[in-house]
């Protein structure tokens, strides 16, 4: 059998084999290959160079793992749920909105109990990996409403950063929409961001609703519900510019 040490291009990296089966982001999963917790062929692999060979037997933690179908779902969640798999109180999540046979997805990203709408669901370890990486400033597009009338001074220092407990945080764009409703774009995560950075400059956020992610958006997916993303919409989830404007066509003279 090669060397778990091997160079070799056989087989599939480990930490990509393990995403598969719905462990997580392939870097979720070398943080369980570097705690020791994944064998192959009954010994301990702690190499993240390791790669999968069709007849190994690979196990987390003793039980056997074994590659998913990659499935993605996009759900539109409503105010009150959870992005938790349950909770020790008993409130809803928003694996009580999909069936049973989509328990085994993990949820990309999350948005807060008082948060309402896009989120997706995968075992795809690559789409996770590149929705959740800095590097690719994946957009995400929320429409907020505030307790008063939104002053529009203040967007400048929204998009120039607001100290927060996590960092920096800054809003890619804030664009007004009413007196007291604003589209916000972001491409960083940090825990309750929105919400915090308004709270910093005396504003309180009365409904967050996201309603882009990438160039995915879900005019028809109703509150509450789902459904199965096809390649091309996946494909939209991790483009990392807005929505595609139209190109102005230079205007040209007729000759007399």
């Amino acid at each position: 059998m090669p060397s778990r040490s091997s160079t070799s291009r056989e087989g599939v990296r480990l930490n990509k084999f393990l995403a598969s089966c719905g462990l997580g982001s392939r870097r979720g999963c070398e943080n369980l290959i570097a705690a020791g917790q994944i064998q192959i062929n009954g010994e301990t692999c702690k190499n993240l160079g390791a790669r999968v060979l069709p007849d190994d037997a690979v196990r987390h933690n003793g039980i056997m793992l074994q590659q998913a179908r990659e499935t993605t779902i996009l759900l539109n969640k409503p105010r009150d749920f959870l992005c938790s798999r349950g909770d020790p109180h008993g409130r809803d999540t928003i694996y009580n909105l999909i069936p049973p046979s989509f328990h085994h997805l993990p949820h990309i990203g999350r948005l807060d109990q008082d948060s309402r709408g896009l989120i997706l669901l995968s075992n795809a370890g690559a789409l996770s990996e590149h929705l959740s990486h800095p590097k690719h400033k994946i957009e995400k597009e929320y429409h907020v409403t505030l307790n008063q009338n939104f002053d529009h001074d203040h967007i400048e220092r929204l998009t120039r950063g607001i100290r927060l407990e996590d960092g920096v945080g800054v809003m890619k764009s804030v664009t007004p929409l009413s007196k007291r409703r604003v589209s916000v774009i972001l491409t960083q995560g940090y825990k309750r961001q929105i919400r915090n950075m308004f709270d910093k400059i005396g504003y309180r956020v009365k409904n967050l609703e996201r309603i882009r992610i990438g160039n995915l958006m879900a005019h028809e997916l109703l509150e509450g519900k789902w459904k199965i993303l096809s390649p091309l919409e996946i494909e939209a989830a991790m483009m990392q510019n807005n929505l595609p404007k139209k190109v102005k066509r230079k205007r040209t003279k007729k000759k007399i």
